[in-house]
C-alpha cells in the first residue's frame, strides 16, 4: 500500500495558527489531520482557494468538533 505524502508547514499556514491563536487546538489534532489540512490549503491553485480554505481549516479549529465539514469527536 503507497504511503501518503507528508507535507512540511509552510510560513503562512504556521503564522496565520499563531495570528489566530489556534496552533495548539492544530496540535490537538491527530497527525493525519494536520498533514491533511496542510495538503489540501496547499494544493489549491488559486490564491482566493487557499484562502478559502484557511479560512474553513481556523474556523473548524475555532469551533471544535468539526474537521472537512464533518463531524468529529476528537
Amino acid at each position: 500500500m503507497p504511503t501518503r505524502p507528508r507535507y512540511e508547514m509552510p510560513d503562512f499556514f504556521r503564522d496565520a495558527l499563531t495570528t489566530h491563536g489556534l496552533m495548539e487546538a492544530y496540535l490537538a489534532r491527530p497527525p493525519y489531520q494536520q498533514n491533511d489540512y496542510i495538503g489540501w490549503v496547499t494544493r489549491a491553485r488559486l490564491e482566493a482557494t487557499r484562502q478559502k480554505r484557511l479560512n474553513q481549516m481556523l474556523e473548524e479549529l475555532k469551533k471544535g468538533g468539526v474537521y472537512m465539514r464533518m463531524k468529529w469527536n476528537g
